[in-house]
Order: C-alpha cells, then sequence, then structure tokens
C-alpha cells in the first residue's frame, strides 16, 4: 500500500505542475492552451536524427536505410518512431541564404533528394518511412532567406511580398549557408509567410520540426510556427534548438513548443579526424549536462520536454564514451525525461550497445514517466537526481562525474520517503539485482564517470 506521506507528496508535486502549467487545460488526452493552440499530448520523443553521423551529406538513400535500420532492429517496437532529416536537404548556393522557390521557401536539393514524377524528394522520403510505420521529421531556421527578399517572392495566398515582412537589418542564424534574416511579425504577411512553410510540410507528409538557431529575441518565430502548425491540420511536433537562449524565454516554450534543447551540441567535433564523425561524442560534453539538468527541471513536463540532445550509443567504441559513461548517459537522459534521439549509425548497431543500454526497458520507463528528477546532491565530483513515480516509487540516481570510484549515498527521508518500518528494496536498472536496504539509506560504490541507478519501493 502507498502511504498517506507518499500520496501527499505525489499530490503536492501534482499541484506544483499544474500551477508551473497554468495556462494549460487537459480535455480527454488532448491538451489546449487557453490561445486555442493544440499539442499532441505525448510521451518524450524516441527516435533518431541525421546529424551526428550523416551530418553534411544526406541523400534519399541514406535515410531510408537509416529508417529500414530503425525498424529492423528491434528499436521502433521500443517506442523510437522518428526519423529526423537534420540540415543540408535544401539548395544553398551562396551565402545569400538559401536557394528559394516561388514562394521563398527553400528548394529541395535534387540531387540529394530527387523528385519522382510530380512529388517532391522529401515527400518520396517521408512516404518511404511512413511505409515503415515511422513518423519523419526536418529541420529549418527562423527567418527568410535574403534571396526571397531581392527578389520580391509573393506570399502564398495574400497579396505581400517577401520585402514586405522582412527585416534585413536582423540576421538570424543558419549556421551552414547562412543569408537569412529575421520577420516583422507585426507585418501583414507575416505569419501567412510561416503558415505557407507548414501546409508545405504537411503536404510533404512532415510529423517533427526542429526549427534551430533561436535565440531570446525570436519568441516571434516560436509562437508564428506553433500556430503556422495548428492551422496546418497536421500533428506536427516543435522542437526549438538553441543558437543561445536562457530560461527567460522557458514560459513561451512551454506554451508553444513540445521540446526544446537548450544546451550546445554534443557532438564531439574538436575530436573527429579525416572527415569522419567519429567519436560520436566525449565525456566532457555529457558532464555539461549535469547543471543544465538543475537549471532546466522546473520547466519539463508534462506539456513539452527538455532536449539534452543526442543519445551517442550504438556505434560501440566509436560512441566516443566508456560503457560506465554510457550508461550515465542514458541514466541523465531518462531521469530528465528528455527526448531520446540517437545520434549514431543505425546500419551498423553494436549489439552489446543495442542489447544492454538501448534495449534496457527498466531504464526507457524511467525516461518515459515524464517526470524531470530535481538534483538533491551536488558536491563534488558526487550528483545524485531523484523523482517520485505516481505509484510512490522513487527513481535516483547516485552519479560520480570524477575521476575516482566513490561511495555515494543519501537518506530515504531525502527522497521523500518515510522512514517505514518495513524497509524498502533498491532495485539496480543497470544490474537488475533487487536488494534490501540497510537501515535508512541508499548507497552505493559508483565507478569514475558512472552511476547506479536505482528504483526504491517499500517491502
Amino acid at each position: 500500500m502507498i502511504s498517506i506521506r507518499r500520496m501527499t507528496y505525489a499530490f503536492t508535486a501534482a499541484l506544483a505542475i499544474i500551477f508551473i502549467m497554468g495556462n494549460v487545460a487537459f480535455v480527454y488526452g488532448q491538451q489546449k492552451d487557453k490561445t486555442g493552440i493544440n499539442c499532441l499530448n505525448q510521451k518524450p520523443v524516441l527516435g533518431w536524427s541525421s546529424w551526428s553521423f550523416i551530418r553534411k551529406h544526406p541523400t534519399a538513400a541514406k535515410i531510408e536505410k537509416q529508417a529500414l535500420a530503425l525498424k529492423e532492429s528491434g528499436l521502433e517496437e521500443l517506442g523510437y518512431k522518428y526519423v529526423n532529416l537534420d540540415d543540408y536537404w535544401y539548395v544553398c548556393s551562396g551565402k545569400q541564404g538559401p536557394d528559394v522557390g516561388p514562394y521563398g521557401r527553400w528548394v529541395t536539393d535534387p540531387t540529394k533528394f530527387p523528385a519522382h514524377n510530380d512529388t517532391n524528394g522529401i515527400e518520396v522520403v517521408a512516404d518511404y518511412v511512413h511505409s515503415l510505420g515511422l513518423k519523419f521529421g526536418i529541420y529549418v531556421t527562423p527567418g527568410i532567406s535574403m534571396q526571397a527578399v531581392s527578389k520580391n517572392t509573393p506570399i502564398k495566398g495574400t497579396p505581400y511580398t517577401a520585402d514586405q515582412i522582412a527585416e534585413p537589418s536582423v540576421k538570424e542564424n543558419n549556421y551552414n549557408c547562412g543569408g537569412m534574416v529575421g520577420i516583422d511579425f507585426n507585418k501583414p504577411g507575416a505569419q501567412a509567410f510561416i503558415n505557407s512553410w507548414a501546409d508545405m510540410f504537411a503536404k510533404w507528409g512532415v510529423d517533427f520540426i526542429k526549427l534551430d538557431g533561436i535565440t531570446n529575441r525570436n519568441t516571434g518565430d516560436i509562437k508564428a510556427w506553433s500556430r503556422a502548425i495548428q492551422q496546418s491540420g497536421r500533428p506536427m511536433m516543435l522542437d526549438i534548438t538553441q543558437g543561445s537562449y536562457t530560461r527567460d524565454i522557458a514560459l513561451t516554450l512551454i506554451k508553444y513548443a513540445t521540446q526544446w534543447e537548450f544546451a550546445p551540441d554534443i557532438e564531439a567535433y574538436n575530436l573527429e579526424k579525416d572527415g569522419s564523425s567519429y567519436p560520436l561524442t566525449s565525456w566532457a560534453n555529457v558532464k555539461k549536462r549535469f547543471e543544465y539538468a538543475a537549471e532546466w527541471q522546473p520547466f519539463a513536463g508534462p506539456r513539452g520536454y527538455n532536449d539534452y540532445d543526442a543519445i551517442e550509443i550504438g556505434n560501440g567504441n566509436n560512441d566516443g564514451l566508456t560503457p560506465d559513461e554510457r550508461e550515465t548517459q542514458l541514466s541523465l537522459w531518462a531521469l530528465a525525461s528528455s527526448p531520446l534521439i540517437l545520434g549514431v549509425d543505425l546500419t551498423h548497431l553494436n549489439q552489446q550497445d543495442l542489447q544492454k543500454y538501448l534495449e534496457n526497458t527498466a531504464v526507457l520507463a524511467v525516461d518515459q514517466d515524464g517526470i524531470a528528477a530535481k538534483r538533491l546532491v551536488n558536491t563534488g565530483s558526487r550528483q545524485v537526481f531523484a523523482k517520485m513515480e505516481p505509484n510512490g516509487d522513487v527513481i535516483v540516481g547516485l552519479f560520480n562525474i570524477g575521476a575516482k570510484a566513490e561511495k555515494i549515498s543519501i537518506q530515504v527521508s531525502t527522497l521523500g520517503l518515510p522512514e517505514d518500518k518495513k524497509g524498502y528494496s533498491q532495485d539496480n536498472l543497470w544490474t537488475n539485482r533487487m536488494d534490501k536496504i540497510d537501515g535508512t539509506t541508499v548507497s552505493a560504490t559508483v565507478p569514475p564517470h558512472g552511476v547506479v541507478l536505482f528504483r526504491v519501493q517499500g517491502l
């Protein structure tokens, strides 16, 4: 039985979520805020992205092979559904901005994504992904291309043109092409322009939009894209990723997006050699996420989720992480209920990575509960994050970010549990070993850069 104290703790946590999410009403499983903007009722997204491994060289054939590998690996059965195409899908002929079509929107690169008859090359790939029972995502950045502005391209369905909504003095982030400038959303035609983008993506069969390069000044873009998705009639996730933004726009993210990534890229760009994407990441890049997880914890779920960037586990030594560090990455992301977006080459999955880490359903369930853990200990190399489940169990991660093994302990009372005379058990979610807690302390010796992840429950 769940104690009164545990029930009170859970009820208090629920009230806190309601307070933070006060602008959202929940009606029969659909989330709808007071502005009338709906979003998908969702758990943290599970899937794959092209950036970490394929990066600058995506093609239809490569994306389709990764999608098939996701299906055939068994990960799809665990909930990994999204196949997300990142940057470099469009034509960029110079720093004047992405090439645009007749309505000022980017042009698909036909050499990478060839059309089939009258079907756009991106839509061809999306159709294939959908045929596997998966979902398809795409990448875009804020603003409007200078090519659209210089050509005065019309805004579809309106009497307005690109130059009438553009702010040429405001430079927007587009990391690999450039040439994007701001949009003045007070101008007539501005929202219609973003609507035309969302309508195009809806026609192509897009299920997930990554809006990259966002800063604190881009709240207008976030709102416009959310409204555009709503009016398109097709459910699409809206992932807001950073140029550099802070918690000052957290409430905008909660209201208008489904997930948001505020941390620098996790890829180990400084360690890569000879044009390879390997190693995919490094311990130093994973370690940085502890501070982000603590800082952003109050803003996660159930309306949307903190995204800590790609999971770089699946390619063995090419991950860039030791086995202990791989457990740490997955444990921290799961405790935070972050989207789990794999950045690996799915066509060459390491079987130990797959079976030991990615197929661990006990850890996956921790992620999918949608509850962000709070940091309770931050002392030297010791980090402890914990969260209480609706049934009164507590998930606790004892992390050692130092270079030597350490014993890490925490009192059950600090976890929000009463000192029950019957005691508690601690189930190690990585080893599947369950032990009775000795006294009132959760404790373990944790290897360097490692974690012990427990589910603590009453006997």
